[in-house]
């Protein structure tokens, strides 16, 4: 037992000092070295030694008079990170050359944003650490992208996707900012004919265009239509990226079951998985819903009971198996707060209306962030250094 303490504190020492990308490659030599990485406690002492940014960057909106509010605010809040830069903290995507609201964020401290301009389409990638960003062109205007998620694939060089999903029933030319004159009126109708669409709703098929852009070719490109049903609908608006793909959770309305709906990020394809066999049948006032858990897809029921949260947490292995990682009695103090995801291993993050908190359910410690009267409607976790990055390729 003492020996097995003593490498544990000279990994602790070694990895807590290794630069950002050598300790996640550090990952992979064992579990109990991925597991000791993982460890709010190291995360706090690794982000002190090498000056890490790690934790979460809070999507707002202003509360003005008579509740009305459209301005958004960017602020980031860390249980591992002091002394950090105001500029790092408060309305950190200020850099931008206008406002912009954030659309998707990924672990490694990229951040998708789109301007706050009505009837504009572009978007800006950026790194809130060193204040760069890049302007990524708009992708075609007749679609309204409503689901739009990014994963990266390679960190060095940089590669990374983002993947817009776009309701067939709701893409048309009225979304359009600028069409060429050379576009023929027969360009601008619908792909689909009438009888196309009436044949689809009565086989109660339903197609999402699918646009993918490379940071490779820097476009964008359609992919073919994903197929769902109209019984089909996400329950979660931004996928979650985790081992090289993006997920995101369907629930099904008229066979009242949950899938797993995946793209796979090299492959450019779709996939779907059931759920735990205990998770099919639902219960009456539980909250279910995909996490990225220490680098693997997890998923998370939450269920509430007696002023009471019990959650479990699953993870999904390499094998595809739903493996059983976790079973949780949250204490009264998380009643009124919602689960959004994993901060690490032992500490998970909360939200309200007004406030996030870090909860660390081995030690049962509390942690409150209120943010300052604005509406807190989305969190996305980071964990980034200060390295410069080259976002286009040359």
């Amino acid at each position: 037992m003492a020996s097995y303490d003593f490498i544990n504190d000279v990994l602790l020492e070694i990895f807590s000092r290794a630069d950002l990308k050598t300790m996640k490659k550090c990952r992979v030599l064992s579990k109990e070295c991925k597991d000791l990485t993982y460890e709010s406690s190291f995360i706090r002492l690794h982000s002190q030694r090498t000056s890490t940014m790690v934790g979460y960057l809070l999507q707002c909106m202003k509360i003005f008079v008579y509740g009305w509010r459209d301005r958004f605010t960017s602020n980031f809040v860390s249980i591992a990170n002091s002394g950090l830069e105001p500029k790092l903290t408060r309305n950190v995507l200020n850099f931008l050359p206008e406002q912009a609201q954030i659309v998707a964020a990924v672990n490694e401290g990229l951040v998708l944003c789109s301007p706050r301009i009505y009837g504009e389409n572009w978007f800006y990638i950026c790194k809130p650490s060193t204040q760069q960003w890049e302007f990524i062109p708009a992708p075609n205007p007749r679609f309204y992208r409503s689901k739009i998620s990014m994963l990266v694939l390679r960190s060095n060089p940089l590669r990374f996707k983002i993947v817009g999903l776009s309701d067939t029933d709701c893409s048309d030319d009225t979304h359009s900012v600028s069409v060429s004159e050379s576009d023929s009126e027969s360009d601008l109708d619908s792909e689909y004919s009438d009888e196309e669409v009436n044949d689809r709703v009565v086989s109660n098929e339903k197609l999402w265009h699918c646009e993918i852009f490379d940071s490779k070719s820097w476009e964008w490109k359609q992919s073919d239509d994903l197929k769902l049903t109209y019984d089909d609908f996400f329950k979660n608006e931004q996928g979650v990226s985790a081992c090289g793909g993006i997920h995101w959770l369907i629930s099904n309305r008229e066979q009242d079951k949950d899938i797993v709906l995946s793209f796979d990020g090299n492959k450019e394809e779709w996939t779907m998985a059931s759920l735990p066999n205990s998770l099919r049948r639902k219960e009456y006032c539980e909250q279910i819903a995909l996490v990225s858990c220490e680098g693997n897809l997890g998923l998370v029921k939450v269920s509430f009971k007696t002023r009471a949260q019990m959650v479990d947490v699953w993870v999904l292995n390499y094998e595809h198996i739903w493996i059983r990682k976790h079973t949780m009695n949250l204490n009264k103090e998380c009643y009124l707060t919602r689960f959004h995801s994993f901060y690490s291993a032992d500490t998970l993050l909360m939200k309200d209306i007004w406030s996030v908190y870090f909860y660390n359910f081995k030690t049962q410690k509390f942690n409150r962030v209120t943010a300052d009267n604005q509406d807190t409607y989305a969190a996305y976790f980071i964990q980034t250094d200060f390295e410069s990055v080259q976002l286009k390729p040359e």
